[in-house]
């Protein structure tokens, strides 16, 4: 058990494997090794496997999760690839023994995904054609989603902007006075409109659309071409999922809140209705999401400092949207 206020998940170091046990495990269980690049995770064991028959993604999942929430996962994937076999989201592929996770001696699990090809959307010009195709993907993805249950889909994990209230034993890691103050101001409109958010559509969401997560096209830089990292998905408020991409998008001198919330909402529109409801509670959702990367970005930062600038990678894009954005007062 840990102390840590994101609890043990967020706070247990990634797998230690070498490159070399990587490599030896992903030949014992799928038949075939490759060139390996570590790739950048917050609590993760990735590598990009370059093989003769393509790339693909090794993953083993830190050994503080869950097993039930790696199935999650796991099984949202295999749904998604028969109800959306179009969506460009990685595939499980099955191992020699035809299983989609291998459990390790340590009790940990591994996994092998294809790749998806595509730019990181952090390198594409900013701008309304682009944010609206983020928002119709997010549409997409969560349609392909609806209907999908699992017991692990509750699951609590800080990230979920439903948690909000949790953030406050970390805001004292926010050591800019205003930006704290600003924070709490939020954390003030989330209780005040719980129920709200109660009333909405619930399902299961991706719930972690941010610019490292999601691809666009080489040839068309406003057009949204694969999503990866399922690992925030989370049962919440379906609206949640449309706040965090959007909350990643805010800032001065590039979009401001209407802006971006204006593009977002009609791509998502062209996909599915957006309740009047989830329409009103989106601007402070949106915020919700900037504070929670302030406040969890700070923390752990602090806690573990070796990995501090992938953590802390969208901390300067957070504080200066959120110190843009309109107070709670006034959304």
């Amino acid at each position: 058990m840990t102390d840590d206020p994101l609890g043990e998940l967020l706070s247990h170091p990634a797998p230690a494997l070498t490159e070399a046990e990587s490599l030896d495990l992903l030949r014992r269980h799928w038949g075939f090794g490759g060139e390996l690049l570590r790739l950048t995770s917050e609590r993760d064991l990735n590598w990009r496997v370059t093989a003769p028959a393509g790339r693909f993604v090794l993953k083993f999942a830190n050994e503080a999760e869950d097993p039930a929430i790696t199935d999650f996962q796991t099984r949202a994937l295999l749904h998604i690839a028969a109800r959306a076999p179009d969506l460009p989201v990685p595939r499980v592929v099955p191992s020699l023994e035809g299983l989609a996770e291998v459990v390790l001696p340590s009790g940990g699990r591994m996994r092998l995904l294809s790749w998806v090809e595509g730019l990181p959307l952090h390198e594409a010009p900013p701008g309304p054609a682009l944010w609206h195709s983020l928002g119709a993907m997010s549409a997409r993805l969560t349609r392909a989603l609806e209907g999908y249950a699992h017991p692990a889909a509750d699951h609590v994990l800080q990230w979920d902007v439903k948690q909000a209230a949790g953030l406050r034993p970390l805001l004292p890691d926010v050591t800019d006075p205003e930006l704290r103050a600003r924070c709490a101001g939020w954390l003030d409109w989330f209780d005040a409109n719980r129920a709200r958010l109660d009333a909405v559509p619930w399902q299961v969401v991706h719930a972690d659309l941010n610019p490292y997560n999601v691809l666009i096209s080489p040839e068309d830089q406003v057009q949204v071409s694969g999503v990866l990292d399922f690992g925030d998905m989370v049962r919440t408020p379906r609206i949640c999922d449309l706040a965090v991409a959007a909350a990643y998008h805010v800032r001065p001198g590039i979009g401001s809140g209407p802006e971006v919330l204006a593009a977002m909402r009609a791509g998502w529109q062209s996909v599915m209705p957006l309740l009047p409801e989830e329409a009103a509670l989106l601007p402070g959702l949106t915020a919700l999401r900037m504070v929670t990367t302030l406040a969890i970005a700070s923390h752990r930062a602090a806690r573990w400092p070796d990995n501090a600038p992938y953590i802390l990678r969208n901390l300067p894009s957070a504080r200066a949207g959120l110190l843009s954005f309109p107070a709670p007062h006034e959304v």
